[in-house]
């Protein structure tokens, strides 16, 4: 019996594990994915690392502002060497293309910023010193007789069980695993309300090219305006330190993406993609890269939101969800949701002293 189950080590996930643990309950964190962070995702291939799924962190509230500050290689005081430099600023300006064809600059500029080392390395710092099981997807969860929750797993066959159970994962994904307890332990307008969530798929592709490949372009990131087929580019490798090829990451709208979503083969979309991204940007050796991988993300970005910081049930066993769909702003409206389930989970349980956010994030440097 442990105190917090948490499915889900997104950063919603993360933050609610790092409150909690700290506070002194026993946390376990349960993902179905072989890696951390959710779509705060970075691929190893070929040498070198690209960023898939959230490409930068661009800080816009105060939470993100100081998570970003901690990790920037500045004077931090007792800041440990072996977390300076985990973020850097990338670039302050995303070009646009727009639908006659011309490249523009942003009329206001605002730093991005990114991990040298993939900005999964981001979710690994928010996960230190936590328990999380990789590879483990949970197929069913279930009240026990003692008043506790039962969560059984695909690929071990073995069962956990916790005082209170938090899902920091899509709303959809959530649905599919409470939707079979309706009739029992929750209520309709609960489910309902997850019904309720919806989001925008897409596809990335990353592709590397030959080191003579020329001219590789001026700008580092380009969002594509208003285009059917393409939202956003961006050059990945000039994130990392001594890069041996150019390699890019092109993302889709999210109507391209809807269209491709349930193919076997990804693959011709992906092609696709670069076609469309040569012709645009007038560079024809973006249509033949050297290698090429294809990544589809079914829940990419919330469509609609919930709009509160947690979706909580009414039922007398607590269960709080949490993420990114929650009161909006992605990866720190992602952390906000959280925090705000930990102490949701918090009242529940012992009403433990849990660390001010400023007390989390300096404790993760130490």
């Amino acid at each position: 019996m442990i105190d917090v189950a948490i499915i889900g080590a997104g950063m919603a996930g993360l933050a609610c594990a790092q409150q909690l643990s700290q506070a002194g309950y026993s946390v376990l964190v349960v993902e179905k994915s072989r890696g951390l962070g959710g779509r705060v995702a970075t691929r190893r291939l070929h040498g070198t690392c690209a960023d898939h799924g959230a490409c930068y962190l661009k800080p816009k509230g105060e939470l993100l502002g100081r998570f970003v500050e901690l990790l920037c290689d500045r004077p931090l005081g007792r800041c440990a060497p072996r977390n300076r430099h985990l973020l850097e600023i990338w670039t302050d300006t995303v070009y646009e293309l727009t639908a006659d064809a011309s490249i523009s600059q942003p009329q206001s500029r605002s730093p991005r910023y990114v991990a040298p080392q993939g900005m999964s390395t981001v979710a690994k710092f928010l996960a230190q010193g936590l328990d999380i099981l990789l590879n483990q997807r949970v197929i069913a969860v279930t009240p026990t007789p003692e008043n506790s929750w039962r969560l059984n797993l695909e690929s071990s066959n073995e069962e956990l069980t916790a005082k209170t159970l938090v899902f920091a994962i899509p709303a959809p994904q959530a649905l599919a695993l409470l939707a079979p307890l309706s009739d029992r332990v929750l209520d309709a307008v609960f489910l309902d309300n997850l019904r309720s969530i919806e989001f925008y798929p897409s596809i990335s592709v990353i592709a590397g090219y030959a080191p003579t490949c020329k001219p590789l372009p001026q700008w580092k990131a380009l969002n594509f305006i208003n285009n059917a087929d393409l939202a956003w580019i961006g050059l990945d490798s000039s994130k990392r330190l001594n890069p041996q090829q150019p390699h890019f990451v092109v993302q889709s709208s999210a109507d391209f993406a809807q269209l491709h979503l349930e193919s076997l083969d990804l693959q011709p979309a992906g092609q696709y993609m670069l076609q469309r991204a040569a012709q645009l940007l007038v560079l024809p050796w973006l249509e033949n890269p050297e290698w090429m991988q294809v990544h589809r993300w079914r829940y990419a970005f919330p469509k609609t939101f919930w709009y509160e910081a947690v979706l909580s049930t009414t039922t007398p066993l607590p269960l709080i969800c949490c993420g990114d769909w929650c009161g909006g702003n992605l990866i720190e409206g992602a952390m906000l949701s959280g925090i705000a389930a930990a102490v949701e989970i918090n009242h529940h349980l012992q009403h433990l002293p849990l660390p001010n956010v400023n007390n989390l994030l300096t404790s993760l440097i130490l």
